[in-house]
C-alpha cells in the first residue's frame, strides 16, 4: 500500500502494526468517549432545564442549589404582610398560587457586610431545614431564590425595582390566613370545642413530626400558623428553627417571642425541644380562649414572673378538665417533665368532645361565660 507524501519509518501517513501501544490507544478511546457523553448529558440538562439552566452553565457561577427554583417563572404581586426584614406577597409559580417570602438583605451601604452575611445565613438556615419536610400539617416548601435581580414583582401600578440581592422562600398559599387572626375574629363567640382540639391536634401533630426530624422551630405562636381552605393548621415560618443539638448547652439565647418563651429560654440557660412543648401549651390556652396571653405585661415584667413566679395564663374554670391538664403538662417549669409531642397527640385524641370533654358541671360554673357560649357542642 502507498500514501502521499513523504515520510519517515512508518511511510508517508502509515503506522507499522508492530509499534502501536493498543493499551494506550484503548485508553485514550475510553476518555474521549467519556468526554463526550459527559458534554452531551450536560448539554441535555441545560436543555432541559431551560434558559436559567443554560446561563448557569454559560455563566460558570456557582453550582445551583437543590432548593434554587427558576426566578423566570415566579411572578409576584401585591403584599400581604410586612415584618422587620421583608414582606410576604401572594404569587405565581410555574401556574401554582403561592406565598412568596421576599427577604430584603438591604442595598450596599445601608448594612454591614457582616449584617448581611447574618440575614445570608438565616436565610440560607431557613430553606436548609424547610425544603427537607413533608407533612399534611406543615406548610409546603416550593423552592428559593437566594439574591437575584430577575425577579419580576408586580403591583397594581406595574412593575416594581427590588434590590438585586433581594432573596425569596416560596411556598404553597394557604387561603385562611393566620391562626392567631381567626382567634381574633372568633374572640367574641368563641371556637367550638371540637374545633379547639381540632385545631390543636393539626399544631401537635406538626411539632411531633419536627420533633421526629431533629427540628426545634423555636419560635412556636399562633401568628407563625396558617389555615388552609379547610381549616387545616400547618406549622409555617422556619426563620430561627435549626437542628436540635446533641449537647444542650450549644442551644442558648432569647430565640423566640415573648409570651411563648419558656423559662429556660427567657432566663438564658440551655434547652431543647421541650421549647417548643412550652410555647405550645400557651397556644393551646389561646386557641380555647380566643385570647391574648399576658396583654398588659412588659419584657422585663414577663420575664421575672414566668421564670421566678411561675406565671402562666390563668384557665377558665369552664375549661375541659382534659386540655387544662395538657396545658399545665406543657408549660411545666421543668423541660424535663413536660411530655414529648407525640404524646401530647395522643393525650388529646383521648379528649372526648361529644359531652364537652369534661367541663366542670354547670352548678359550679359561677356564671363562666365560656361554659355557656360551649355547652352543648
Amino acid at each position: 500500500m502507498e500514501g502521499g507524501g513523504g515520510g519517515g519509518g512508518g511511510g508517508g501517513g502509515f503506522v507499522r502494526a508492530d509499534q502501536i501501544d493498543l493499551k494506550s490507544l484503548d485508553e485514550q478511546l475510553e476518555r474521549h468517549l467519556s468526554r463526550a457523553w459527559t458534554m452531551e448529558k450536560s448539554k441535555k440538562e441545560g436543555e432541559e432545564g431551560g434558559d436559567w439552566g443554560g446561563r448557569r452553565a454559560r455563566g460558570g457561577g456557582r453550582e445551583r442549589e437543590e432548593w434554587e427554583i427558576d426566578p423566570v417563572k415566579l411572578v409576584i404581586k401585591g403584599a400581604i404582610a410586612r415584618g422587620t426584614f421583608g414582606t410576604v406577597h401572594r404569587g405565581v409559580y410555574d401556574g401554582q398560587d403561592v406565598a412568596v417570602k421576599l427577604l430584603d438583605w438591604g442595598e450596599e451601604g445601608n448594612r454591614t457586610e457582616a449584617e448581611i452575611a447574618s440575614l445570608r445565613a438565616a436565610f440560607t438556615q431557613e430553606v436548609a431545614v424547610w425544603h427537607k419536610l413533608d407533612h399534611p400539617n406543615v406548610t409546603k416548601f416550593i423552592g428559593a431564590i437566594m439574591g437575584t435581580a430577575d425577579l419580576n414583582i408586580q403591583t397594581e401600578n406595574g412593575q416594581l425595582g427590588m434590590p438585586s440581592n433581594v432573596c425569596c422562600v416560596v411556598v404553597e398559599y394557604l387561603a385562611g390566613g393566620a391562626l392567631k387572626s381567626f382567634l381574633i375574629k372568633n374572640r367574641r363567640k368563641k371556637l367550638p370545642f371540637k374545633v379547639v382540639v381540632q385545631i390543636a391536634l393539626d399544631l401537635a401533630r406538626g411539632l411531633s413530626y419536627l420533633h421526629s426530624k431533629k427540628i426545634v422551630h423555636r419560635d412556636v405562636k399562633t401568628e407563625n400558623m396558617l389555615l388552609d381552605k379547610t381549616r387545616t393548621v400547618k406549622i409555617a415560618d422556619f426563620g430561627v428553627a435549626r437542628v436540635e443539638a446533641q449537647n444542650p448547652n450549644d442551644m442558648t439565647g432569647e430565640t423566640g417571642t415573648l409570651g411563648y418563651m419558656a423559662p429556660e429560654v427567657l432566663n438564658g440557660s440551655p434547652y431543647n425541644r421541650k421549647c417548643d412543648v412550652y410555647s405550645f401549651g400557651i397556644c393551646l390556652w389561646e386557641i380555647y380562649c380566643c385570647d391574648m396571653p399576658y396583654p398588659d405585661l412588659s419584657f422585663s415584667e414577663l420575664t421575672s414572673a414566668v421564670v421566678r413566679q411561675n406565671l402562666r395564663p390563668e384557665i377558665p374554670r369552664c375549661c375541659p378538665n382534659s386540655l387544662a391538664n395538657v396545658m399545665k403538662r406543657c408549660w411545666d417549669a421543668n423541660p424535663d417533665k413536660r411530655p414529648e409531642m407525640d404524646e401530647v397527640v395522643s393525650m388529646l385524641e383521648a379528649v372526648d368532645t361529644t359531652k364537652g370533654g369534661g367541663m366542670i358541671p354547670l352548678d359550679q360554673q359561677q356564671g363562666c361565660i365560656c361554659f355557656r357560649r360551649r355547652r352543648g357542642l
